[in-house]
């Protein structure tokens, strides 16, 4: 069952989905084992470069100029403060940077300047990631040519829920920039959020979508909902470690190779149920504290839960991590 698929149903998801939670957790922990280290995490950060006046709609997000939220007038970070925070953090011992900017698409006339942004950033010794919503073929090939790590592009919940939470992009075009990703070779990221107020059959199918695409994400952020006042989903309440962890667990399962990486949300996670999502999955996290415009665990917290759970990687020196041998 733990071959890596592509062909994957949704019966045979739904079933993995429902299996006892213990049993479940133990089975993906195994499967992680094969083809993970539980002493390995990996770490990077978001650097958003521009801040606000999305003209999406998506319902939970502070970032849509539609919503009345924390977020106020727009910013945009230049190329120097860019590389000035890149440095920052490289001096901290962060191997992986994300480059975040609310747009709808990435604009042309910024394309130039965020190649030369990625170079600058790579020939520092950093791996370089982006998230800036729809990208043409050709701003594809060439982002590969540069050499990103990977290109995040989430489809956020399953088919069916989608236009109940965004109106203004539809499913089919997030996985048209997902395919355009897979054939220029590079590397997607890939995930969802729960607790957008779908249901199990809505998490499953999510699941299926990303389990049945040409080739595996490279990283699934699980994104559990923070609910923003001034957002349609502000009243949504929070969803459980148990659901977090069964999601986790299940893309596990079917996603032997993929990172995933346990995103937003996760400053409302104690350091047990911190734990308990590595042991089912999890092997990847955002540091810094702030993921975008909602709070994250602080960098001393993250390096005192990491030294506790005997966390190897490369950085732990820099970043005064001491190792404990298990």
């Amino acid at each position: 069952m733990d071959m890596i698929r592509n062909d994957w149903t949704i019966e045979e998801i739904g079933t993995i989905y429902h299996t006892p939670l213990l049993e479940l957790i133990a089975y993906a922990a195994n499967i992680h084992r094969r083809y993970h280290s539980y002493r390995e995490i990996e770490l990077s950060t978001l650097i958003s470069i521009k801040t606000g006046g999305c003209p999406e709609d998506c319902a939970y997000c502070a970032q849509s100029a539609r919503y009345a939220t924390h977020v106020d007038e727009p910013q945009e970070m230049s190329k120097e403060e860019i590389i000035a925070r890149a440095k920052e953090l490289k001096s901290k011992g962060i191997p992986r940077v994300c480059l975040s900017a609310a747009w709808r698409q990435l604009p042309p006339n910024k394309f130039d300047e965020i190649l030369e942004v990625i170079r600058i950033i790579k020939n520092m010794g950093m791996k370089v990631c982006l998230t800036m919503g729809k990208i043409s073929a050709d701003q594809a090939k060439q982002l590969a040519e540069v050499g990103i790590t990977a290109y995040n592009h989430n489809i956020d919940t399953s088919e069916n829920f989608y236009p109940k939470i965004i109106t203004t992009r539809t499913f089919k075009s997030r996985l048209e920039t997902i395919y355009r990703l897979i054939e220029a070779g590079i590397p997607h990221c890939c995930g969802g959020i729960i607790g957008l107020g779908e249901s199990e059959k809505d998490r499953i199918s999510m699941i299926h979508t990303l389990a049945t695409l040409p080739k595996h994400p490279f990283t699934i952020p699980i994104n559990a909902l923070m609910p923003i006042e001034g957002t349609p989903l502000e009243q949504n309440k929070p969803v459980s470690t148990w659901e977090l962890v069964r999601v986790i667990a299940t893309v596990r399962v079917v996603m032997p190779t993929t990172h995933i990486e346990l995103a937003a949300g996760r400053i409302q996670l104690n350091d047990e149920a911190q734990a308990l999502c590595f042991m089912a999955g999890a092997n990847a996290i955002f540091v810094g504290d702030k993921l975008l415009t909602a709070p994250n665990p602080s960098e001393n917290n993250d390096i005192r839960l990491l030294n506790l759970l005997g966390v190897k990687q490369p950085y732990a020196d820099k970043m005064n991590l001491k190792v404990i041998d298990i």
